[in-house]
């Protein structure tokens, strides 16, 4: 299994992601098109009811770093899902002879 990098955000895009969902555009829909997982767009929401989105203890991540996260995450993914279909093919190889 293979392990998913965290992956860090421009303030700018929680900024923008936040305003998507209190613009009515719900939580879940807004996640699956900026490719997040609902928690994660959930505890943006919630810390910027209290101010607290953009803490001044974090440190500034560059747009390209965030792609590459992003990739990072996305290649993880993929790989899982690889090994997934490889083993399905054994299996069903298996069957077949």
């Amino acid at each position: 299994m293979f392990k998913i990098p965290k992956q860090e955000y421009t303030a700018e895009f929680k900024e923008l992601a936040v305003k998507r969902v209190k613009d009515g555009q719900g939580v879940g829909p807004v996640a699956r098109d900026l490719g997040l997982v609902e928690q994660t767009l959930r505890n943006w929401v919630k810390a910027a009811k209290h101010g607290k989105l953009n803490a001044p203890g974090g440190k500034a991540v560059t747009p390209e770093q965030m792609e590459l996260s992003r990739v990072r995450a996305e290649n993880a993914r993929l790989r899982m899902e690889n090994e997934i279909l490889k083993k399905a093919t054994a299996y069903f190889a298996k069957d077949a002879l």
